[in-house]
């Protein structure tokens, strides 16, 4: 028994130090997330996805080299009927033959090159464009990712600051009680000043212990927005006040903004423009295609499979051609095709409009939303600071005699409310912050 539980220590000190711990500034985490998170790893996958794509349109105008290997073997070779006055027969009889080999073998190579091919001329022409979709996919899907973990790096900081704050005001509110219950006890203070005490405790223990829940929750939640195994020791340097300071940027709202270097612009740019190759890679389809090939081959034949055999007689063919190939009518497929290419394209310049019309509105709607959420942050500090103020002064009056409990539980709930909204407050900033970011569509720093 003592074996085993020494070997069961054993195994869980290796898995305890095996569990990876992290210790990440906000940059960090960025620069973690760019690199780790799934959205990050399959969007330059989908870039590496790209580029092998627009190999294979290359490659179909480039020299194609096939081989082919035929090998026959007849259980029962077929019969042929021929006149038998051929070999000197009498007139209207036939004689049983059978013509060939029982066995043959056959091995060809055949070299095709495409000559002109419209399709094929309109690829390469937008190959470009179709590999840029992808590089900017890849950029919003980064931009994205950045916005995300800030917002979850603030969420683990609201939430480590809101249980900091809420045990310092159950160590406050316990000390109150003891010292209200003494005096209880001792005749100068009414039972139902202890009983109000005790309520209000009490619920603060109850959101002290759903945040510390909640706090692994958010942990974990960062974690897997960064492409951290959910269960990784994570440790974040940076702290709510501080991270709320340096996001206090108003140079931010004066800031020149080029539409056309937008991200969403350059992509629904971009889709006008691969919408438009449809329209020119339908349309080439009405025109020839002409293609050469040459061919080269060896045939042998046995009634015995001898083809192993140095004596085994081969004989070799070649041939060279080109095929030209003109479409006249589809039935009128074609021409709906075309059309249905149109319409599509139609679409994407008209998706083009709305993109910057609501570009220039979400980045209108980013600035207000940072400049109020400065401004309700200052509110909150300074209602906190008077909220701190008002609970000290009912704290004093309420020990002192010349206050109800009722007043001072007042207070103290002022105060916790302050103190969230105040939390609340800087956690907006940072989220407006990041937020205005992405409207301006400011690049990730290296």
């Amino acid at each position: 028994m003592k074996k085993y539980l020494i070997l069961l220590l054993g195994i869980a000190t290796i898995q305890l130090n095996a569990q990876e711990s992290l210790s990440l500034s906000l940059d960090d985490a960025i620069a973690y997330a760019l690199e780790n998170s799934y959205a990050s790893i399959n969007a330059t996958r989908d870039l590496e996805l790209s580029k092998q794509k627009n190999k294979e349109t290359v490659a179909f105008g480039l020299p194609q080299i096939n081989a082919n290997f035929d090998y026959q073997h007849w259980i029962k070779q077929q019969v042929s009927l021929i006149p038998a006055e051929f070999g000197g027969g009498n007139s209207g009889d036939f004689i049983e033959i059978v013509f060939g080999t029982k066995n043959s073998l056959s091995a060809s190579a055949t070299l095709s090159q495409v000559i002109f091919d419209g399709s094929y001329i309109v690829g390469l022409k937008y190959l470009d464009t179709y590999m840029q979709i992808s590089r900017d996919s890849k950029e919003k899907t980064e931009l994205a990712i950045r916005e995300a973990v800030i917002n979850a790096y603030g969420n683990v900081l609201f939430t480590e600051e809101g249980i900091s704050i809420l045990k310092k005001n159950v160590e406050t509110l316990e000390k109150n009680l003891t010292e209200t219950n003494q005096i209880y006890l001792n005749g100068f203070a009414e039972e139902e000043s202890v009983e109000q005490l005790k309520l209000t405790l009490a619920s603060l223990k109850t959101t002290l212990n759903k945040s510390q829940k909640l706090k692994n929750i958010n942990y974990k939640m960062f974690n897997i927005t960064i492409g951290a195994d959910i269960n990784t020791n994570t440790t974040l340097t940076d702290n709510l006040d501080e991270l709320t300071k340096e996001n206090i940027q108003f140079s931010l709202l004066s800031n020149d903004f080029n539409i056309e270097d937008h991200i969403d612009f350059r992509i629904a740019e971009n889709q006008v423009e691969g919408k438009e190759a449809v329209v020119k890679l339908e349309k080439s389809k009405a025109l020839p295609t002409l293609n050469s090939f040459v061919n080269f081959g060896y045939q042998g034949y046995s009634d015995t499979f001898s083809f192993h055999e140095s004596q085994q007689e081969w004989f070799d063919s070649s041939l060279l051609g080109v095929n030209l190939s003109v479409p006249i009518f589809s039935g009128l497929a074609r021409s709906a095709r075309t059309q249905q290419a149109k319409v599509e394209y139609d679409k994407a310049k008209t998706s083009f409009e709305e993109t910057s019309q609501k570009i220039l509105l979400e980045l209108e709607t980013a600035k207000v939303t940072y400049q109020y959420s400065v401004e309700e942050f200052e509110t909150s500090k300074q209602n906190l600071a008077l909220a701190e103020r008002i609970e000290k002064k009912q704290e004093i009056k309420f020990f002192e005699g010349i206050s109800t409990s009722f007043d001072l539980t007042n207070a103290q709930n002022q105060l916790y409310t302050m103190q969230q909204n105040y939390l609340q407050a800087m956690l907006n900033v940072i989220a407006a912050k990041a937020g205005l970011d992405k409207a301006l569509n400011t690049p990730i720093s290296n």
